[in-house]
């Protein structure tokens, strides 16, 4: 027969924790009508002690993850949290070792022999992801608008200059360079950012529209113009690389005032593309990973310079295997799954 502690539980509603939104509280469904039965006096004792021998193993994990979120406030299973301060606090509270310690996970040879091609590769995370890339052992494509010293010093298999992801004109100059030889991961880095920060009062209608162009309707150039020309073979992936910025549910806790229109639109509107994508080649079988890199310290970031150590950004050797890390375990599974590299876990779109 249930204790009257377990009866107590039982008409309990379960908190569940959501990234933006703190604690929502919603009757527990089975736990609901089980409450339900129970206040009817005419119930008999076997069907008492059937309900307890069926909900008390229920019951005991409903109060562990009730006590869990109720105490620490932590996001649904399987996704991370939108607070970028208390995330990274969290991190080393419970020193969480894929967050902190990438190393310990990440297996370059998984690369070795791939064929790798990023976007964008002529500096900053681009850069830093084929540099790794190649000290793994893969063939690293890089394509860019026009090379660096620091590229050019690196010495991957090949660099494609004159790609412009804006220019639909670009592409064939993309895939004839390519000589027919498939490419095995496809990683869409290439981005924009308009710095000043943008209110009602200072919208810059060019720039978001630039920003949408690059970082939205570029990877998806990019990745037509590969599929359709036969370049990415069944089983091969398209690394999709957005922001935590095109979450749409995370703008209440990181854009509580609003601001920076453009540069959410794009990341937003970028899931939506990559999401689309991964649907479309599902029968293909090629693999569509939605990724946000992290917090790196490059150049485009440098303006939150005062915050780097407080929000836990790393330098981009880090963040580049972090990245390569989630594309290496991507799978048909997590395909057009939108994951935070910083931890594996999923942001909600």
């Amino acid at each position: 027969m249930l204790r009257s502690r377990s009866l107590a539980v039982a008409f309990m509603p379960l908190v569940v924790a959501r990234p933006a939104f703190g604690l929502v509280t919603r009757p527990a469904g089975a736990f609901a009508r089980a409450s339900r039965a129970l206040s009817s006096q005419q119930r008999a004792q076997p069907q008492m002690d059937l309900l307890s021998r069926l909900a008390g193993p229920v019951l005991g994990a409903a109060v562990g993850a009730i006590a869990g979120s109720a105490l620490t406030k932590r996001p649904e299973e399987g996704f991370t949290m939108a607070d970028q301060v208390a995330r990274f606090a969290r991190h080393k509270a419970t020193n969480n070792r894929r967050a902190l310690d990438i190393d310990a996970f990440y297996d370059g040879s998984l690369l070795k022999g791939k064929r790798v091609l990023v976007t964008g590769g002529n500096r900053g995370v681009g850069l830093a992801l084929a540099r790794q890339a190649k000290a793994d052992g893969a063939l690293v494509i890089v394509t860019c608008r026009k090379s660096s010293p620091e590229l050019d010093a690196l010495g991957v298999e090949q660099v494609i200059t004159g790609v412009d992801v804006t220019k639909e004109e670009a592409m064939p100059i993309l895939t004839q360079a390519l000589s027919g030889k498939p490419i095995d991961i496809v990683i869409n880095n290439a981005g924009y950012f308009y710095e000043p920060v943008e209110t009602l009062s200072s919208l810059n209608y060019g720039e978001q529209l630039k920003m949408i162009d690059i970082c939205a309707l570029g990877p998806l150039r990019i990745s037509a113009a590969l599929v359709n020309a036969g370049l990415i073979k069944p089983g091969g992936k398209i690394a999709m690389i957005t922001s935590q910025g095109g979450s749409v549910s995370w703008r209440d806790v990181q854009n509580p005032e609003g601001h920076d229109y453009g540069h959410h639109m794009s990341k937003a509107a970028a899931n939506m593309a990559s999401k689309l994508l991964a649907k479309e080649l599902t029968s293909k079988q090629i693999v569509v990973l939605i990724l946000h890199p992290g917090f790196n310290k490059t150049d485009m970031t440098a303006k939150y310079k005062e915050i780097w150590e407080k929000e836990g950004a790393v330098d981009v050797s880090v963040g580049a295997k972090r990245v390569l890390h989630e594309v290496n375990v991507g799978s048909m599974a997590t395909s057009g799954k939108f994951i935070n590299c910083e931890d594996g876990l999923q942001i909600p779109f």
